[in-house]
């Protein structure tokens, strides 16, 4: 059995395309006739190589999104026909693999699918705010401005990823060199100490007793130590997986102290604002906006509220009234500012000016987060070195009071 991408048109002029398991090319084409369906190209696919298992690993880089999305926004604005610019994307795109997937968008279009059609088969690439966007701007036929919003909205969300990815740098630099620290003072400097805790004899203070134990688990059992890791790191991600664990997690996120849980607040608002405003502003029917806003948000918490909200809309009801139940996500300044947009019927504007102000809350909140930071991950590194001194002079300490 062999696997074989086949193209054709039904009776009624209608493009289709896909995979089918058969023995050869003839009894494909015998499937498709008894389907009604008149084939246009059958082609056997090759089979999967070890370059192309790595591939499917691969994803495209936002960065690149980002400029292929603002390239071909430029162009349809300009004037230029869609299909001609998607050929220009093709041959400027950096990625390779952004780049096959354009081209495949672009041959579905030319098959007679609409845009928005030839993105949602790629899911991994083309997020549900993409899509849904695009196929608003179809609708609309504002298919040039509404692909500027989009890459807008992709820019505005790349850079607070780089906001936040800038600010873990120096606290996972300081983490990576304590850990390092203390698995090399553990496993050189506690076994020298150890065989001369071996020739004063006696009782071990607690602490000693700890460290000793750690160093034979680094240099005995090391194995286990890795074991217990990644165990503890798969069962944290499967209960992060359930409906539950996501739920407790992202509340968990809000909460966690020294600035951190108001700025993954301020982080989820300034996505859930842009995200809300960018889809009203393309057009997109306010039900299907709130659903995808929820979805999109990254924290099970807004999703939750906004699930309330769908419900109250479709009731007759406010935006804003399911918010103001859930102030962990939805401070009183947003939902009052919401509610002033839907009362005077600019909620776009609203959304749009609450995305900007946490946009540069996030960015003043990262700055200061860092320099509470930088201390804060010395005292830590500089508590491992203690520790590990102290636990291997006490009992030098108890030896000398026995010999006065």
């Amino acid at each position: 059995m062999a696997s074989y991408a086949f193209q054709a048109i039904d009776l009624s002029g209608a493009p289709t395309k896909g995979e089918i398991d058969a023995a050869d090319k003839q009894t494909v084409a015998a499937q498709l006739r008894s389907k009604g369906l008149i084939v246009i190209d059958i082609e056997e696919k090759a089979a999967a190589s070890a370059g192309d298992i790595l591939a499917r690993f691969k994803k495209v880089k936002a960065d690149h999104l980002v400029i292929a999305t603002r390239q071909l926004a430029t162009m349809v604005q300009s004037g230029m026909s869609l299909l001609r610019a998607m050929y220009v994307i093709e041959e400027q795109t950096e990625s390779d693999l952004l780049r096959e997937i354009w081209i495949e968008v672009r041959q579905d279009v030319e098959a007679g699918l609409s845009l928005s059609d030839a993105l949602r088969k790629h899911p991994d690439v083309f997020n549900e705010l993409y899509v849904a966007m695009v196929q608003a701007g179809e609708t609309g036929g504002i298919l040039d401005q509404t692909l500027v919003r989009v890459a807008t909205q992709l820019e505005k969300d790349a850079a607070l990823r780089r906001q936040i990815k800038a600010a873990m740098i120096y606290p996972a630099l300081i983490g990576g060199f304590a850990i390092a620290v203390l698995i090399a003072l553990v496993a050189f400097l506690v076994p020298v100490f150890e065989k001369i805790f071996e020739d004063f004899g006696g009782e071990l203070p607690a602490i000693t007793k700890f460290t000793v134990w750690l160093s034979h688990m680094i240099t005995g059992r090391w194995y286990v130590m890795i074991a217990v890791v990644l165990a503890v790191i798969w069962l944290f991600r499967y209960w992060k997986k359930t409906d539950r664990g996501r739920i407790q997690w992202d509340k968990f996120k809000l909460k966690i102290p020294m600035k951190i849980g108001g700025i993954v607040q301020k982080v989820a608002l300034a996505r859930f604002s842009r995200t809300f405003s960018g889809l009203i502003a393309a057009g997109v029917p306010m039900l299907e906006a709130i659903d995808i806003t929820g979805r999109t948000s990254g924290n099970r918490v807004i999703e939750m509220a906004m699930d309330d909200v769908r419900e109250s809309v479709k009731r007759g009801g406010s935006i804003t009234a399911p918010m103001t139940a859930v102030p962990e996500a939805f401070p009183v300044m947003v939902t009052q500012m919401i509610g002033v947009g839907e009362e005077t019927g600019a909620l776009e504007t609203m959304l749009t000016k609450v995305a900007e102000f946490y946009e540069e809350q996030v960015e003043a909140a990262i700055k200061a987060l860092t320099s509470i930071l930088e201390p804060v991950m010395i005292v830590i590194v500089g508590s491992i070195v203690g520790f590990i001194v102290i636990a291997m002079y006490l009992p030098m300490f108890k030896v000398y009071d026995q010999i006065k």
